[in-house]
């Protein structure tokens, strides 16, 4: 087997970019850590755009880029003494055999029709915590969405779902 010589030219350069590479992984590591952690942790990683006082991106025209933000469950509470509204995404019959303590049902299958009197009801202000069937359902990413681009200022999808609430033993309501 024959020996690899290398030039002392070429070894500086290897270890110069061996040198880069681990710089440039280490502070990627540092400035998402949060996010690296989240993912690890089994939660769902979110892009938001930052948003004003008054509800427009500071990110000029692109309005369409308007993502609900991640809530856990544990932080649902605070948010709801605070005056946060509970809204189901689910259909109907899903929310009349149980849902959240409090939640009022606007089916993502209704968003347009019914954003009038949603938004005649709940000030554009109030902070709503979006849910749906859990991990794996779009319904209340979607309905943030569609709520954000309609004007509404702090939107937050519970990605957890009436199934990790359930499964919590948390308060649940059937019915209208």
């Amino acid at each position: 087997m024959s020996d690899l010589h290398l030039s002392p030219t070429m070894k500086r350069i290897l270890l110069e970019a061996c040198i880069i590479t681990t710089v440039a992984f280490a502070f990627g590591l540092m400035v998402n850590y949060q996010m690296v952690m989240n993912s690890f942790a089994g939660k769902s990683v979110s892009t938001s755009v930052e948003k004003t006082a008054d509800g427009n991106s500071t990110g000029g025209a692109v309005t369409d880029l308007l993502y609900p933000d991640p809530v856990d469950m544990e932080e649902i509470d605070d948010l709801l003494a605070e005056g946060a509204l509970l809204v189901d995404a689910r259909n109907n019959e899903d929310y009349k055999a149980g849902h959240l303590k409090s939640a009022i049902s606007y089916p993502i299958g209704d968003a347009e029709t019914k954003l009038e009197d949603f938004m005649q009801q709940v000030p554009k202000d109030r902070t709503l915590i979006l849910y749906c069937n859990g991990f794996g359902c779009p319904d209340s990413f979607d309905l943030g969405v569609f709520l954000l681009n309609a004007g509404y200022q702090d939107v937050l999808a519970y990605e957890g779902g009436y199934p990790e609430w359930r499964d919590a033993g948390r308060p649940l309501e059937k019915g209208l």
